[in-house]
């Protein structure tokens, strides 16, 4: 299987390339989380807004910068499948951190941040009813991201992040990215699915017409090479 062999190199090539790691990031964190996206628009020229929300599926990812020890800045990318120009980045070095600290009386020092944000965003992911995060597109073109828990009588705000937009170099590598990904994996399907098909053609070949009787248009037997 040299066919598939080939292309899975090719796609592992194509993972390291990824942008988020050009300055020597290590990533993390990398999964899908669910958030209550709301956009903030100005009411009659005041300080106030109107919120409305929708859920949608964000992609998190957390990378680190410095090794276990001492790490130097935490980034947190935040990505959408439904919009390949979504692309927003929340930066905490030691310094800003303690201004956020005190800001929002935390307890926990900047070595145990990374850990704290990994265990709000899986609670989200496991119990989206108690645990809310929510996503707020402010006007001036930033974004919020609040971790609400809910305590039944009361809603409880943990933790609140601040995210700026992604340059536009940043979105343009990203969708780069994400479509030569894209592609290399379909380029590891179709490979193993060619490699599926020869195997079945050897050792059972009236299976294999089934199959190809099933995925044709209309239930026709597509030709076979």
């Amino acid at each position: 299987m040299d066919s598939t062999f080939g292309a899975d190199l090719e796609s592992h090539y194509v993972e390291e390339r990824d942008p988020s790691l050009n300055e020597g990031h290590t990533v993390l964190y990398d999964r899908e989380v669910p958030f209550e996206l709301r956009s903030e628009e100005a009411v009659g020229g005041g300080g106030t807004g109107e919120m409305v929300g929708c859920m949608e599926a964000i992609k998190v990812k957390i990378l680190l910068l410095g090794d276990a020890q001492t790490v130097s800045q935490i980034r947190v990318e935040l990505s959408s499948e439904n919009d390949l120009f979504f692309h927003f980045t929340h930066n905490m070095n030691p310094e800003l951190y303690r201004v956020v600290q005190e800001q929002q009386k935390l307890v926990i020092n900047f070595a145990e941040y990374p850990n704290v944000l990994i265990k709000m965003l899986n609670s989200c992911i496991r119990d989206s009813s108690s645990h809310l995060g929510v996503l707020i597109m402010q006007s001036g073109g930033t974004a919020r991201m609040d971790f609400i828990q809910n305590m039944e009588y009361k809603f409880i705000e943990l933790l609140s992040l601040e995210y700026g937009p992604s340059t536009e170099e940043m979105v343009r590598q990203q969708i780069t990215y994400r479509y030569l990904m894209l592609k290399s994996r379909m380029g590891v399907l179709q490979e193993r699915l060619k490699d599926v098909n020869a195997l079945v053609k050897i050792k059972n070949p009236s299976l294999l017409l089934q199959l190809q009787v099933q995925q044709s248009p209309g239930g026709r037997r597509l030709a076979t090479k």
